[in-house]
């Protein structure tokens, strides 16, 4: 009987209930029984601001030494955590079907991020999203702030906070409850998001074993592939760390890829973006659970198109200024 594979994790509960989506898929595609091993990465530890640890995968450098050192087989990441180089020895195997890509304000009462009162307490780290609510509501009071997502939640429910930014992703992936509390949430055209937002990230060594490649790259969604992969190009020809205050959006539909990209200054006060669509081919859809997972970057199709589109919408964000704007993360 072959042995359990074993996925590495980090251990918050976010983490880890995705992380048991994806093991019960390697299961049903391998046929073996998948083990979760919780990692601790520096994220989890350093409580500094993201806007002071920047862009040098704090929350996936633990994991992925514990990948190297053939502690785990597999990781799974929330890829918008992901710094866009990838090192030598790995790859993401699969990226599996996308999950809402939104932000959601939560409030007590419903109330409007652009309607809240000036001086209302208003919790986010990320410095993309610190830029987006200063530039809706310039009188909103930020308040950095770390933590999972119920203790961000319960911060907003006992009134420390007016209002915490979440992803729309984690808080289904973790059941939709809010304990009472309201979501707004912010469409894409005028609030895009991270880089990868809402997508998870399979990764393994290059040096797997074949059938556990396979069983991995199954869960792969070209779609999502697709659209990620031009998301992420922007940030990595604009040299910016996963954190800076960059928001892209990507969407594939029948074929034709239309791409959000919005570079701001820190305190939300400029914006430079761009709003293109491209034509991959005739007739491409993105066909749900195609499974080209690992290869799928090199095959010269959709994947290498989204990634030239990419590229040509962040050349012509720099065209515009956008690296005045950009902290640069040579490490990103």
């Amino acid at each position: 009987m072959n042995a359990a594979l074993r996925l590495g994790t980090r251990r918050s509960a976010l983490a880890m209930a995705q992380s048991q989506m994806v093991a019960d898929a390697v299961a049903e595609a391998s046929g073996r029984a998948v083990e979760l091993v919780p990692i601790v990465s520096e994220g989890d530890v350093n409580r500094a601001s993201l806007s002071q640890l920047g862009g040098r995968g704090v929350f996936a450098n633990g994991l992925r030494e514990a990948l190297a050192a053939d502690r785990c087989d597999f990781l799974v990441h929330s890829l918008k955590d992901l710094p866009t180089l990838q090192p030598d020895g790995l790859v993401i195997a699969a990226t599996p079907p996308r999950e809402d890509a939104r932000d959601v304000v939560v409030t007590r009462d419903g109330t409007a991020l652009s309607a809240l009162p000036a001086g209302a307490k208003v919790g986010t780290g990320s410095p993309r999203r610190i830029a987006q609510a200063l530039r809706h509501n310039p009188g909103v009071d930020i308040h950095d702030i770390r933590g999972n997502v119920d203790s961000r939640l319960a911060r907003v429910r006992d009134g420390e906070l007016d209002a915490v930014i979440l992803a729309a992703a984690g808080i289904a992936r973790l059941g939709g409850d809010l304990g009472g509390l309201s979501a707004e949430y912010l469409g894409l055209a005028e609030w895009p998001t991270a880089p990868g937002q809402g997508s998870l990230a399979v990764e393994t060594r290059a040096d797997i074993a074949p059938e556990i490649l396979a069983a991995l790259a199954a869960l792969d969604d070209t779609a999502t592939r697709v659209e990620i992969t031009a998301e992420r190009t922007i940030l990595s020809v604009l040299d910016a760390g996963c954190h800076a205050p960059v928001a892209t959006h990507a969407s594939l539909t029948d074929g034709d890829l239309r791409l959000r990209a919005i570079v701001y200054a820190l305190d939300g006060s400029h914006r430079i973006g761009i709003d293109r669509t491209v034509r991959l081919e005739p007739g491409y859809g993105g066909e749900p659970g195609s499974g080209n997972g690992a290869n799928a970057a090199d095959d010269g199709g959709p994947i290498a198109r989204a990634s030239r589109a990419g590229q040509e919408a962040a050349r012509r964000l720099l065209e515009r200024g956008a690296a005045d704007l950009v902290p640069r993360e040579s490490t990103t």
